[in-house]
């Protein structure tokens, strides 16, 4: 069921009609007992998650007993990140997810679909896990919030997701990356359909139809001024809901360039990027705009780590980004990748699979560790004097008479060459 759809390219849904919207929604709804409700983390806070949650809290009151954000295999997030991203919402509300445990398994897709829809390339049964608090609480609403962007592991990010990954277990996880990365990201982002999103909407279906589920999901767009604006709002319960907001983004969110690109300038923010797990998004989205022997240069003052897992950290400071075919005989031949899919996953994704130059400028991390990788380094003090974020403007730049292609937030994203995504 589709409770609100409205979005188009030149469409901005401000504070007022966005709240609005909600309340027309929560009285259709009616009112309910018990709600849960599952924002996304900090990493996501241009969602409008956020404002969002507020608005479930002051309609339903002391009924918003839990906030549980979908954290997925993230850092849990900080007092100071909770009051940034959802004000006045009393913190006490707020519960962490524990991906590696807390957890309840609803079903168990099996590995002959799972192989159907991978082209053969995993035969593996895939198991339905999401945070216990969903199902044994008694629940007679949950909330799932978050935006619609492009994905490099399920090719549009959001809808049962945010459910399955962002509340899911270990397995469900590490299975989930791997799968959509042996399948392949240029073959996967920018698209509602795909083999991630299939076995998903398997475990939807299949087993979580007795789970009060409802979505809301934003997309964002830029105004003329270069501010983030709201361009659609799409609240429903079914894939349906999903698949509009998925249009809507792949027009908003998705540029398609005339040229492949031949360096590339990408800004990561401080607040929002410490780890290259959430880094690499200048790699994942970008990789199908820049073109062979072409550079990227990512500009990190606050990278920290490479994981943001301890586990996953290690894996990925044992083996480094490599190209598809050497994780994968990594994988085959050592247990501790074999056990960790999601860690395999990473690892190609942060690959150019030798194809481009990716080179990094951190804040916190040392050469030896950025090179250790595979990555090749560079000093952020010195590179952020030529490329200056403050001086760049989103798109082309001429710098010094070069041509510099820059993104200013690669998570809002997707960019890729139009000869390379029709491939």
């Amino acid at each position: 069921m589709i409770y609100f759809a409205q979005g188009s390219e030149n469409e901005l849904i401000d504070s007022r009609t966005l709240q609005e919207a909600l309340l027309t929604t929560f009285e259709k709804i009616g009112i309910k007992k018990k709600v849960l409700a599952i924002p996304p983390d900090y990493t996501r806070f241009h969602s409008r998650a956020g404002e969002i949650t507020k608005v479930i809290y002051k309609f339903y009151g002391d009924k918003l007993t839990d906030i549980l954000p979908a954290l997925g295999t993230h850092f849990e997030m900080t007092d100071e990140e909770i009051s940034k991203m959802f004000g006045s919402v009393p913190k006490d509300l707020f519960r962490v997810h524990k991906w590696k445990k807390d957890l309840t398994t609803l079903g168990i897709v099996p590995g002959d679909f799972v192989s159907e829809v991978s082209e053969g390339r995993v035969n593996y049964d895939w198991p339905a896990q999401v945070n216990k608090l969903l199902v044994n609480d008694n629940f007679d609403l949950i909330v799932s919030i978050g935006q619609v962007v492009p994905h490099e592991v399920i090719g549009m990010a959001n809808y049962n997701k945010n459910i399955f990954v962002g509340t899911g277990g270990r397995e469900g996880i590490n299975k989930s990356h791997f799968l959509g990365a042996t399948y392949g990201m240029e073959r996967i982002m920018g698209r509602a359909d795909t083999p991630v999103r299939r076995v998903l909407n398997y475990a939807s279906e299949h087993f979580a139809t007795h789970l009060p589920i409802v979505y809301i999901q934003t997309v964002i767009g830029k105004d003329e001024n270069n501010n983030l604006v709201i361009r659609g709002l799409f609240i429903g319960d079914d894939y349906e809901c999903f698949k509009l907001a998925a249009d809507l983004s792949l027009q908003i969110n998705f540029e398609i360039l005339d040229k492949p690109l031949k360096k590339v300038v990408v800004y990561l923010d401080p607040e929002e990027f410490k780890s290259t797990w959430l880094g690499n998004k200048s790699i994942y989205r970008t990789r199908m705009a820049i073109d062979d022997g072409g550079e990227l240069l990512v500009l990190a003052p606050g990278l920290r780590e490479f994981g943001e897992d301890k586990e996953i950290d290690t894996l990925i400071r044992k083996y480094g980004y490599m190209t598809t075919p050497e994780v994968l005989k990594y994988v085959d031949e050592n247990d501790d990748l074999k056990n960790n899919l999601s860690a395999a996953a990473h690892l190609i994704h942060g690959s150019s699979e030798e194809r481009f130059k990716i080179t990094y400028c951190p804040g916190n991390i040392l050469k030896e560790e950025i090179e250790s990788v595979n990555f090749c380094y560079a000093s952020l003090h010195d590179i952020i004097k030529k490329y200056d974020p403050d001086k760049m403007k989103d798109g082309f730049n001429v710098v010094d008479g070069e041509e510099v292609f820059y993104i200013s937030n690669p998570a809002l994203g997707l960019w890729a060459h139009k000869e390379k995504f029709m491939e």
